[in-house]
Order: C-alpha cells, then sequence, then structure tokens
C-alpha cells in the first residue's frame, strides 16, 4: 500500500501543480467568513463576495494583457475550450460558413469537441504537424479560406511542450477573417502571455496549471466576438455562463494569477537551467535517449522523452516510489496504447511507446534534480538489459 511517508520526488508538473501557499492563504477567508453568493445583491455578505469576483477577474485579465469585461469564469480548461468552439459556432456558423479547423496534436478538450461537431454536420479539418510538433504554415494558410469559422491551435503542447507560432497563425486568420483560438493552459505561467501580442480572438486557462485551484478555469472573449452560452441557467456571467461563480477557487485563481504575472521570468529562468541540467544528465546516461519535439521552441521545465526500446510503462513503474513522472497527458495515463501526439509527429509506434514526460515547476529543486538523476542512474543498467 502506498504510504505518505516517503512521497516521491514530484516531477508531473503538466499534469496539475500544488496550490501555492500565498494562493491558499487568499483563498481560505472565503471558505470560513466571506461565502457570500457574488449573485446575492441586497446584502453586504453578497457585496464583498462580488467585489472579490471582480478583483480577481481583473488580476485574471492583467495576466493575459486582456481588459476585465473579457475574462469569463468557467469550471476549468475544458469547459472554457468548449464554450469557446461551440459557443462561436452556435452564433455564427450558417450553412455557408461552417468549417472548423485544429491540429492534430491538440488536447482532446479542443479536439475531440472539434470532431464532435463534426458529426454535427459542421466540416472538420484536422491539419498535421512536422515532425518536431510544430503547425506547418503553409498547411494552414491552405485549409483557411471564407467558409472557415474558427481555427483552435494550442499555444503550447500538455504532452511534449512545444510552443506554436502564435503571432504567425493570428495573421493567416485575420487575412482570411477567421477567428483564433488557443488552448494556453500548458503555457500560464510559463511563457509570456498577452492576447494582443498574439493576436487571439479566444484564450482558454485552468487554475491548477499554475499554482490555483482545481476547478476553475477561465475563457478570455475578445470584444466585438460573437459566442452564444452552452449551458442554460441563471445567466451569470453576462448570460454566457451560468452558475453561481465559486467565490473562494476565484479568488485563488486571481491570486495566482498576479504571483504568475510577477514571477513567470523568473520561474521559467529557473526551470530552463534545471530542465537543461537533467537533460545532460540523462543523455550520459542514455545514449539512446531521444528527445521528443522541437528542442528550443518549448516551454521551460517540459521533457518529454524515451530510452529505445524500453517501454515508457516500465520505466515508470521502476522509479514511481521515487519519482512521480507519467507517460503523456493526464487525462490519458492509464492508457498503455503509443501517445496520439507522438505518432501524430510521425514517430514509429514502437519508439513512441518508450515516450515518457518529466516536467518541472516552480518548486523543483536542485536536490530533487540530483535524487532524478541519481535514480536513472541507478536503473541504467537494468534498463539496457530490455
Amino acid at each position: 500500500m502506498y504510504s505518505l511517508a516517503a512521497r516521491p520526488v514530484y516531477l508531473d508538473y503538466q499534469a496539475t501543480t500544488p496550490v501555492d501557499p500565498r494562493v491558499f492563504d487568499v483563498m481560505r477567508p472565503y471558505f470560513e467568513h466571506h461565502f457570500g453568493n457574488p449573485h446575492s445583491i441586497n446584502h453586504a455578505y453578497g457585496w464583498e463576495a462580488y467585489e472579490a469576483m471582480q478583483l480577481a477577474r481583473g488580476q485574471v485579465a492583467d495576466f493575459i494583457g486582456a481588459d476585465d469585461d473579457e475574462i469569463y469564469f468557467t469550471s476549468g480548461a475544458t469547459e472554457s475550450c468548449n464554450l469557446a468552439i461551440r459557443g462561436v459556432t452556435k452564433a455564427t456558423g450558417t450553412k455557408r460558413r461552417n468549417k472548423l479547423v485544429t491540429v492534430e496534436t491538440e488536447h482532446s478538450a479542443v479536439l475531440n469537441t472539434i470532431l464532435d461537431l463534426g458529426l454535427e454536420g459542421f466540416e472538420v479539418t484536422v491539419i498535421p504537424v512536422d515532425s518536431d510538433g510544430l503547425v506547418n504554415l503553409q498547411d494552414l494558410e491552405y485549409v483557411l479560406d471564407d467558409r472557415t469559422i474558427l481555427c483552435s491551435v494550442m499555444a503550447a503542447n500538455n504532452e511534449i511542450g512545444v510552443t506554436q507560432p502564435m503571432r504567425d497563425i493570428a495573421a493567416l486568420c485575420r487575412a482570411n477573417g477567421v477567428l483564433f483560438h488557443t488552448d494556453a493552459t500548458q503555457a500560464a505561467g510559463r511563457i509570456y502571455i498577452n492576447v494582443d501580442t498574439w493576436g487571439v480572438d479566444l484564450l482558454s486557462l485552468s487554475a491548477h496549471k499554475m499554482y490555483g485551484p482545481k476547478g476553475i478555469g477561465a475563457l478570455f472573449v475578445r470584444n466585438g466576438v460573437s459566442i452564444n452560452p452552452i449551458l442554460t441557467g441563471g445567466g451569470q456571467e453576462k448570460d454566457l455562463r451560468s452558475g453561481t461563480v465559486p467565490v473562494s477557487l476565484v479568488v485563488g485563481f486571481g491570486a495566482a494569477c498576479k504571483i504568475a504575472l510577477d514571477e513567470w521570468y523568473d520561474d521559467s529562468v529557473r526551470m530552463s537551467r534545471l530542465t537543461l541540467r537533467l537533460k545532460k544528465e540523462l543523455q550520459l546516461l542514455f545514449p539512446n535517449l531521444t528527445l521528443f519535439g522541437h528542442s528550443d521552441e518549448r516551454v521551460p521545465g517540459s521533457l518529454s522523452i524515451g530510452v529505445s526500446g524500453v517501454p515508457a510503462q516500465q520505466v515508470i513503474e521502476i522509479v514511481s516510489g521515487r519519482l512521480a513522472i507519467s507517460t503523456g497527458s493526464a487525462c490519458f495515463s492509464e492508457r498503455t496504447e503509443p501517445s496520439r501526439t507522438l505518432l501524430a509527429l510521425g514517430i514509429k509506434p514502437e519508439i513512441a511507446n518508450s515516450g515518457f514526460r518529466i516536467s518541472l515547476g516552480r518548486y523543483t529543486t536542485d536536490e530533487e534534480i540530483d535524487v532524478a538523476i541519481n535514480v536513472f542512474s541507478e536503473i541504467t543498467t537494468g534498463l539496457r538489459a530490455v
């Protein structure tokens, strides 16, 4: 049985992050004392909850360079992506303009949503990526036309950490009158995000990937973009997203965004240094180590690697008592087949089957990297013998 007394070093920050103690401190009063409904307009409990919600909304907006009234709270990135894609198609889709474009390596929250709309009669185009995981801009330019409603490309991949050329994609979308949505969940807190610099029309975020609480996210909708609700109810969030806004979670999300805005650069520099150190040591230990995805165009702290001939699941099982790493997306970590993302890079199934993800974060230390190097050093002989 698993014992909490001897916890492994956590190196799975792309799956989720711990709540920053500073975030938790801000949240706690809204569980205990300031528990009002922000939509209750007749008394002080509701007023103080509403003020806290609006402060948090501004903090999320500041984090991505948006206006406060362009931020809508949701339950997380999956809902945000669904709201962006389904909401836009409900608002602007016609028999003439009914095409949706995305990328083969998208998170399932986007890809499956678009494929589902394909079953409802929308035209769906899924473009490939190159061997580094980058979108081929010529392929994208070829498929964008005046029938296209929306293009969705994630800012940073959840498995391999590869970042896409957001400004170039946005320029192609604008040239064709196409709305551009991005899932920025994995980019948040690791690279600079600015909706105007990137040129996006809609952007999805999730608090638990940036040291905030689980169960809260946000959708940025640029002013002027037509979008309809996908949930019916009380009409909260300016009639776009019904449901009582959970103030404690929203306050935590806002605090996490404020910290990330102040500290993302220092965090990224430290994560880059530690990641480079770990990668170099692993390459010395395993000459047959493969790095999946572009070597430079990637978020700090992300390593998608594999040892040739060694199934990833075997590596993870061997190190699991001392290191917490994963085979890829946390959404599908229980599956044993090769990663869909790695296969999309043109990697053979037997090589893709070796792929596992190591992801560092704000609290990763040099001492923890020492532990990781020692663990892999100890199992080198055994893995080579497979």
